[in-house]
């Protein structure tokens, strides 16, 4: 990731390891013994990080009481002889070595292991190069070898400015569904008819378009102040419609055939739509250029 002239500042914390002690317990030969996980626990817990009991003394530093932490000396605990005979206590009242009952190996480990809903997880992170949209970013790593080739216990999980997006596109288009919704609603109230809603209607899909090709011409991306730009684009739409519908069936009503109506509904109703559109876009204007 890296390589990709899309990001910069790649980082991952998770890469980072440490030495480490695995004590991997033989549950056969403990079960026999009389040993019990938590008595290797105990026992692995002192050669390692050491012990500090409630039971164990303390020393006394004036009004202060200091515990004393039991462990291993530095070169005891790198040694894996001295691990090895370590003693485990067994119900029995007697003790074993620690290597009757377990396996002691050294390895690397990672420095820390996170967890996202209960699943381990590594995080990388990146910020995205000038002038390259998220998108693109995103297609980008989406394309390389090692994310393709996934084994099958790993999955991506996209977070950050990528996951944000995902949830404003998802929240956009459950408000412009609800907002159709509600105002398909209040035009069959008003117009007493399930067919002129529809009509009206049918220009939020032209409006989209226009939207979308004016995306692709300026060459910006889709962004909150887009989406939002897209909502009010919604009503503007809609209330042209109803202006032209609405004049339109009156002129109707009136004596005058379908065509004449539309006509003169599209004479008569165009300067108050200019005026609205004209006046709705210089407001929006400079939050669009990005002023």
């Amino acid at each position: 990731m890296r390589a990709l002239p899309e990001l910069t500042n790649v980082s991952s914390a998770d890469n980072l390891t440490r030495p480490e002690i695995i004590v991997t317990p033989k549950p056969d030969q403990a079960a026999l013994m009389g040993v019990s996980a938590a008595a290797i626990s105990q026992a692995a817990r002192v050669a390692t990080v050491g012990d500090f009991d409630q039971i164990l003394a303390k020393y006394n530093v004036g009004d202060r009481q200091i515990p004393i932490r039991v462990l291993l000396k530095t070169d005891a605990r790198t040694d894996v002889a001295n691990l090895n005979d370590l003693k485990v206590p067994t119900k029995f009242g007697t003790s074993v070595p620690l290597a009757a009952v377990a396996d002691i190996t050294f390895a690397a480990g990672p420095v820390q292991i996170n967890r996202t809903e209960r699943s381990r997880s590594a995080t990388v992170k990146g910020n995205i190069a000038n002038g390259i949209a998220a998108g693109i970013a995103q297609d980008a790593v989406r394309a390389l070898p090692a994310m393709k080739n996934l084994p099958p216990q790993v999955k991506e999980i996209v977070t950050g400015e990528q996951e944000d997006q995902a949830e404003m596109a998802t929240g956009f288009m459950i408000a412009i569904s609800t907002g159709i919704m509600l105002m398909y609603v209040v035009l069959v109230l008003l117009f007493k008819s399930f067919t002129h809603p529809v009509t009206i209607l049918t220009a939020l899909p032209l409006s989209f378009g226009g939207a979308f090709f004016l995306l692709l011409v300026t060459g910006k991306s889709m962004s909150m102040p887009a989406l939002i730009g897209l909502i009010m684009l919604t009503g503007i739409a809609a209330k042209n419609s109803i202006l032209l519908v609405e004049y339109a069936i009156e002129a109707i009503k009136h004596g005058m055939t379908r065509h004449d109506g539309l006509m003169d509904a599209a004479h008569k109703r165009a300067r108050p739509i200019l005026m609205t559109t004209v006046a709705m876009g210089a407001g929006m204007l400079p939050i669009a250029i990005g002023w």
